[in-house]
């Protein structure tokens, strides 16, 4: 069957749009020199916990000497998404051991412990690499006391975490954003999210300490993607006609 030159001439476009859709949806993240990312509740959030001895011989708590740091679950950091909301809120230990409370755990006990609750999302293999990173959203509420402080953060650590640059801000209400020129480098381990610092809280006793209130929002990651197979969709609807 002959082939018309006006019709090759579509084909070739086809092929073009086709191509140009997989490699949007492949590596553009890996070609962009700027990234912006946010609070994407669809992500996989980590939990880190750095525990220091409680000084209080000052007019608001303070930490003391370093006494452990380990992976902790996401919402044990008593972070968490509910709806389109993801809180931030004091830490509180199920223990009455005095190794956490003064004299020990109840109701009205004093926190024995300074908390530094870090959850994260962690992007390893390049892809955040060697670009500007932009990490944004909206505080819709901060009633958080001088007792605590909370954080929005991007960290980019060597490959061993034996070292990190970072960026970050505190939480106030309305529209945060922070960035950081990442290091190119594939080996290296890049985090954005958010930290809470203060003292530890018997957990009937945390609301007067309040929370912090994040606006969550799914990331339309595959936007691009989506356009191109779009142009693609119509014009074979096109073509049959």
């Amino acid at each position: 069957m002959k082939i018309s030159g006006k019709r090759l001439r579509f084909e070739k476009l086809l092929a073009s749009l086709f191509s140009l859709a997989c490699l949007a949806s492949v590596f553009a993240p890996a070609i962009s020199a700027d990234i912006t990312v946010g609070v994407d509740p669809t992500k996989t959030w980590n939990g880190y916990m750095n525990v220091f001895d409680l000084n209080r011989s000052g007019s608001l708590p303070s930490p003391s000497g370093f006494v452990y740091g380990s992976p902790w679950g996401f919402n044990d950091l008593a972070f968490q998404f509910s709806g389109s909301d993801l809180k931030l809120g004091v830490n509180s230990i199920d223990d009455p051991n005095p190794f956490w409370y003064t004299p020990s755990g109840g109701p009205g006990s004093l926190g024995n412990k300074w908390m530094d609750a870090n959850g994260y999302v962690q992007v390893d293999g390049g892809s955040l690499s060697g670009i500007n990173l932009t990490f944004s959203g909206t505080v819709l509420s901060n009633t958080f006391t001088a007792n605590h402080t909370a954080r929005v953060f991007i960290r980019d650590f060597a490959a061993d975490y034996s070292s990190f640059q970072e960026s970050s801000a505190i939480l106030t209400n309305g529209a945060f954003s922070v960035s950081l020129a990442t290091i190119a480098d594939t080996a290296r381990h890049v985090q954005y999210g958010f930290n809470v610092q203060g003292e530890n809280v018997w957990i009937t006793d945390i609301a007067p300490f309040g929370n912090v209130r994040i606006q969550a929002v799914p990331e339309p990651s595959s936007m691009l993607a989506l356009s191109a197979f779009g142009v693609l969709a119509v014009a074979s609807r096109r073509r049959t006609r």
